[in-house]
């Protein structure tokens, strides 16, 4: 191999490593968990432990690496790469000084930034995104993620953790989230919140063990005809739609993409979703507006840290 990139993506759950073209190309991958003790093990040392394996399983010849381009969850300081914060829910990972510690044991470029400012990076270049200049990106999860293009450029901010999208506030008197604030968008319209009002709805079901609710069970509900969770997804995919009408009047894109495991459910979701939107914004913001799902799935992170990584550090 001949003039490489590692990307690695650090998630709340997992870190997933890559060999990365310079054209963003995925060559090889692999998951490694990093929640398996409840963090109790700092996140850094799980991902420098798991890239030693990957490095070793797949005989990468460092020579050949060019870089290192890094996604993580959290708000990034990304001029320092260090961990500025988190939403309150994960121990031992704020203050971590990412791209110290990978400069420091590889002696190669390194760049960090937030996951979900990777994922709209990613799929700026190689994805949903091409071509346009004005994009707002969610990753609807386990919380609610997000980034910002404004005429070409990734919106970072002074430090750059801007586009924190899960936590602005839609309902001042409603539920606390892990961050200390109230009435965040992701305790309304993360998959989590989906879950969580599924199994308020079906607690008292003897026949229904409320543990292995998720996602992929909500939807088949709906496609066997339960009213009663379509009226939730109803309501959840009104909660989600309410949040990106607030953002397409402020910042005007051209392009709304949603990403995470859910935008894969087009006629249950991404379709009504557009819809709810379209009805509720400004009749000038419905021209030329574009709304989406990801086409990169879970690899827009490593396709984004690369990009950082080589536009950042001019290694084309």
């Amino acid at each position: 191999m001949n003039n490489f990139y590692l990307g690695i993506d650090i998630g709340g759950t997992e870190v997933k490593i890559g060999v990365v073209t310079g054209a963003g190309d995925i060559i090889k991958t692999d998951n490694f968990s990093v929640n398996f003790d409840n963090y109790k093990t700092p996140i850094i040392e799980t991902v420098l432990k798991s890239l030693d394996i990957f490095i070793n399983k797949n005989n990468l010849d460092l020579s050949t690496i060019l870089g290192i381009g890094i996604s993580a969850t959290g708000q990034i300081d990304t001029y320092n790469g260090t961990v500025a914060g988190t939403a309150g829910h994960i121990d031992n990972w704020i203050g971590t000084p990412i791209k110290n510690i990978l400069k420091e044991k590889y002696s190669l470029p390194v760049s960090v930034a937030n996951d979900a400012n990777c994922a709209v990076i990613g799929e700026y270049w190689r994805g949903s995104a091409m071509g346009c200049s004005n994009v707002i990106m969610i990753t609807v999860g386990t919380g609610i993620g997000g980034g910002i293009i404004s005429n070409g450029k990734l919106l970072s901010g002074k430090i750059g953790i801007a586009g924190e999208l899960g936590h602005f506030p839609i309902n001042i008197t409603g539920k606390k989230c892990s961050c200390g604030n109230i009435g965040c968008y992701e305790k309304y319209a993360s998959t989590t919140a989906l879950v969580n009002n599924v199994k308020d709805l079906l607690k008292s079901n003897a026949n229904i063990d409320i543990n292995n609710i998720n996602g992929k069970f909500i939807f088949e509900q709906i496609n066997l005809g339960n009213a009663d969770i379509k009226k939730i997804v109803d309501k959840w995919i009104e909660s989600i739609a309410m949040g990106l009408v607030g953002l397409i009047h402020i910042f005007n894109p051209e392009l709304v993409i949603i990403g995470g495991g859910v935008s894969n459910q087009e006629e249950l979701f991404i379709t009504p979703l557009r819809n709810k939107i379209f009805e509720l914004i400004m009749p000038s913001f419905k021209n030329g507006l574009k709304i989406s799902s990801a086409s990169l799935g879970n690899n827009a992170g490593l396709c984004g840290a690369v990009y950082n990584l080589i536009y950042e550090n001019n290694l084309l």
